[in-house]
């Protein structure tokens, strides 16, 4: 994992996604992925880390509904991310034919409540489950991914709004098993492949390569480029390009400059994203994210599908893995003739994941 870690990792890596963050530029700026843990031992850190008085730390606690509640979801956390944890290493160990289970086991399972205000719109509840098992073999250039869903298959106007949406609003792609064999061209160039199946039926055999490369011209900016391609038995290839410039702007403050081609075969044209994303972290619990973007397409003609505006508020409730946001939106999409659509996210979000090196 520490091989593959992207060079623009901002403090500490934020999700969304996400839930499913398959993406280098996704893991390269993104809002806190609870996958890697941003603290030490409650009893290694400073009394500013907490939110009560350092007289209060071993206080006895009131009982109460709330502490009966908290205390059950400590509860799930623990055993379930061990859980987890165990089912990777048995596959891991099956599938290598190892004694030993590799340190890089990424397995998750990711499980949020998400609610959606909009103009005219009342609050609605959804549910969200991402989960992926990753588990090395083969000295580490071989694995089994299985995820719930083929981030090939969301369309890029998706993506890029990945943390706006509800589950109801998001693509149904099902979930994919693959085998993944990883290289690595020169010093700086990683390339995957993936030959696997949509796990539906009938299932839909497919294949796919990434290249990724990241380098720093100078002191301020680092650069990073991905290529994808793919193709799906049922649905044709496809393609994508990525590249990112980012540097830190002082006071706190980093950004990271994006722009995306992607080449829809279905529709015979070209989808394209520009982004800036400006990112801080406000104290060792909060951070912010804006962002503002354009999407568009080729066909019929070169032209703006949508501009959006949006803030992630992102506070982490608990340890490593207990988060809640906050993300007020703005979009102008070409269908409402730029007509302003604003959306308000609420979302509560638990990240179980077996780390075979968590910190505590």
């Amino acid at each position: 994992m520490r091989r593959f870690r992207p060079f623009f990792r901002v403090c500490v890596a934020l999700l969304v996604s996400v839930p499913g963050m398959s993406t280098a530029q996704d893991r390269m700026f993104s809002i806190d992925d609870p996958s890697v843990p941003d603290v030490l031992g409650p009893e290694n850190l400073p009394p500013s880390f907490f939110t009560f008085s350092p007289g209060e730390y071993w206080a006895e606690p009131r009982d109460s509904y709330w502490l009966e509640f908290s205390n059950w979801v400590l509860t799930q956390e623990r055993g379930h991310g061990d859980r987890v944890q165990a089912l990777g290493e048995w596959a891991d160990r099956t599938l290598s034919g190892s004694n030993q289970a590799l340190p890089d086991n990424e397995s998750y399972l990711r499980i949020g409540f998400a609610t959606e205000s909009e103009y005219g719109d009342l609050a609605q509840f959804d549910p969200e489950v991402r989960f992926r098992l990753e588990v090395p073999t083969v000295e580490e250039k071989l694995k089994l991914v299985i995820e719930s869903e083929s981030d090939e298959l969301i369309p890029l106007s998706e993506r890029r709004r990945n943390r706006q949406l509800t589950e109801d609003e998001r693509s149904e792609t099902e979930a994919t098993g693959a085998f993944r064999y990883l290289t690595t061209v020169g010093d700086a160039i990683n390339l995957s492949n993936d030959f696997g199946v949509r796990l539906r039926l009938p299932p839909d055999a497919f294949w796919r390569a990434k290249a990724e490369k990241e380098w720093q011209p100078g002191e301020d900016w680092k650069l990073g480029v991905e290529q994808r391609v793919y193709y799906f038995h049922q649905d044709g290839w496809g393609t994508r390009s990525w590249f990112g410039a980012g540097r830190d702007l002082g006071n706190g403050w980093n950004t990271l400059l994006s722009s995306e081609a992607e080449w829809v075969h279905d529709e015979r044209k070209f989808e394209l994203s520009q982004t800036a994303n400006f990112y801080k972290r406000i104290n060792n619990r909060s951070t912010i994210n804006p962002r503002v973007g354009v999407l568009g397409e080729s066909k019929p003609g070169w032209r703006t599908t949508s501009v959006f505006a949006d803030v992630t508020y992102r506070y982490r409730l608990h340890s490593d893995w207990l988060f809640a946001e906050v993300i007020p939106a703005l979009e102008f999409p070409r269908d409402e003739s730029f007509k302003d659509q604003a959306s308000l996210v609420l979302r509560i979000e638990m990240f179980f994941s077996g780390s075979i090196e968590r910190p505590y």
